[in-house]
């Protein structure tokens, strides 16, 4: 699916970009990203392709997508973390010398 045929689309499924990537739990920025490609992942036109559909039938598919729970999914490794390290499995010893 081309990224064009992605936008309109959206706009059948009356959504935009921002709210269907945190509908979704997908990076915006990675939406974004396809437009330059000109195409998007097979997985965004099905989802996308449903949303429209799904409107169209006038169901509310904000509702079904939420009762999903999804998880943003999120890097490991890249970066600084801000998270303090756990070191409680080390101790040290003292050795007193006389």
């Amino acid at each position: 699916m081309t990224f064009i045929d992605f936008k309109k689309l959206l706009l059948d499924a009356e959504i935009t970009i921002p709210k269907f990537s945190k509908l979704i739990k997908v990076s915006e920025k990675n939406l974004q990203a396809y437009k330059q490609k000109g195409v998007v992942p097979n997985t965004i036109a099905v989802i996308v392709t449903c949303f429209s559909q799904m409107k169209k039938n006038g169901m509310d598919y904000h509702s079904i997508i939420d009762s999903l729970e999804l998880e943003a999914k999120t890097k490991k490794g890249a970066g600084f973390s801000k998270k303090e390290k756990d070191n409680s499995h080390k101790t040290k010893q003292k050795i007193n010398i006389d």
